[in-house]
């Protein structure tokens, strides 16, 4: 068992629209974050993770989540999965839970300007 305190968390500001709390493990197998994104994000083209999964549950906010041809529109308590090698950008004001798996790791997460 392990615990990570609310003090220990790292954040990361991916840009003006995303904000993220890291929570650091020992586990390299799964590892949780929170965000708070508010507007676009990538300003421009896409987002991809090339190893890991996400699970995302909305703690409050709505809006969209878009690949090329699909837009996920969500509401506060929806779950959402982003699998590894999903492009994707968010058009949102939103709160956000995150799990991912394996552990997200900076960079494995690319921008994709199209």
């Amino acid at each position: 068992m392990e615990l990570v305190k609310f003090e220990q968390a790292q954040e990361f500001n991916n840009s003006d629209k995303c904000k993220v709390l890291e929570y650091p493990t020992s586990d390299k197998d799964i590892n949780f974050s929170t965000g708070v994104i508010n507007g676009r994000y990538p300003d421009k083209g896409y987002c991809v993770n090339e190893e890991c999964k996400e699970l995302i549950y909305v703690i409050d906010g709505n809006e969209s989540l878009n690949k090329k041809d699909e837009c996920i529109n969500f509401n506060k308590g929806d779950v959402i999965l982003i699998d590894k090698g999903e492009m994707y950008y968010w058009d949102a004001h939103c709160i956000i839970a995150m799990p991912c798996t394996p552990a997200w790791y900076p960079e494995q997460h690319k921008l994709i300007e199209e």
